[in-house]
């Protein structure tokens, strides 16, 4: 009982309303919070230490705490360490804004889409994918395969979603396993 008054003392000093506390699924050892914006959470994830990196390199960080609403697919730290070596160091220079920005905006779709709906239209279409344009201009395709869903990128590669539906005050999230990299 007393953990029970103590951490509800907590979370009434904190301003965190039970609900939206424990609305969204942990990402990184860390609570997601439906009231905060994408940057606002995802700086809390320790999955998410080098795309919030790349995004603060980039100068997308105004962007990414914007009205929205968007939906982020979310590569983990894991994500980039698969990238051939120093491609992240490289990317992180300042010479390599550009690119690092079409890349990062490559995982970013105008609108809230839950996994559910992504996965609904996927299903529904006559190639089985449903199709989206990232911020980037850049496509992305989702496929359902048996109950996960994976997102390809442009090149045909494929990232498995590990975490979705993790809802933002200005859109959503939905983690991958793979950095979606444009052409």
């Amino acid at each position: 009982m007393f953990t029970t008054i103590r951490t509800a003392a907590i979370v009434l000093a904190l301003g965190i309303t039970p609900a939206l506390a424990n609305e969204n699924p942990m990402v990184g050892g860390a609570p997601m919070f439906a009231d905060r914006n994408i940057v606002e959470n995802a700086v809390n994830s320790a999955d998410h230490t080098t795309l919030v990196a790349a995004v603060q390199a980039a100068g997308l960080v105004d962007a990414l705490q914007g009205e929205g609403p968007m939906t982020v697919f979310a590569p983990v730290n894991g994500a980039f360490e698969a990238l051939p070596a120093g491609t992240v160091e490289t990317l992180l220079e300042p010479e390599n804004i550009e690119l690092l920005q079409r890349i990062l905006t490559s995982h970013v779709v105008a609108g809230n889409l839950s996994g559910a709906e992504i996965m609904r239209r996927a299903r529904a279409s006559s190639d089985g994918f449903f199709h989206m344009q990232t911020l980037s201009g850049a496509p992305l395709s989702a496929e359902v395969r048996g109950r996960t869903l994976w997102i390809y990128d442009q090149s045909g590669n494929a990232g498995r979603v590990t975490i979705s539906d993790v809802n933002q005050s200005n859109g959503v999230i939905h983690v991958v396993d793979t950095v979606l990299l444009p052409r």
